[in-house]
């Protein structure tokens, strides 16, 4: 196994993913666009799973999970940002487990919460 190619696929991945997930955000798609920014910081985790294991990144999506594997200490706002955002994952594959879709204002919102991290997370 190649661990830099690895660690080099998360990320480049999730940096496609966070441009898509922006984008479809700031159309107003929130639904489409928080599930795509939950697989950027997925992603970002999953490099940081691979660089802290030396082995593929596990075929899990919960973001706290792959905090965990990564071994990385976050401050407790941080946890329940990466647990907000793993529910979405789930609502973009099944709409009705939140209900109505988040508006694009709280969209933006939760996009600029998110961010530092997803960018923190891709320099480590």
């Amino acid at each position: 196994m190649n661990v830099e190619r690895q660690i080099e696929y998360w990320r480049t991945s999730a940096r496609e993913d966070w441009g898509v997930g922006d984008d479809l955000v700031t159309r107003g798609k929130t639904r489409h666009g928080l599930f795509f920014l939950h697989l950027a910081l997925e992603k970002a985790l999953k490099a940081l799973v691979c660089q802290a294991t030396n082995d593929f990144a596990p075929k899990i999506h919960g973001l706290v999970r792959l905090a965990e594997l990564a071994d990385i200490a976050f401050a407790d706002e941080h946890k329940d940002l990466l647990a907000i955002f793993t529910q979405y994952n789930m609502v973009g594959r099944y709409p009705d487990t939140l209900g109505s879709a988040p508006t694009q204002a709280e969209a933006l919102a939760r996009m600029r919460e998110a961010k530092g991290v997803y960018e923190w997370l891709l320099t480590r």
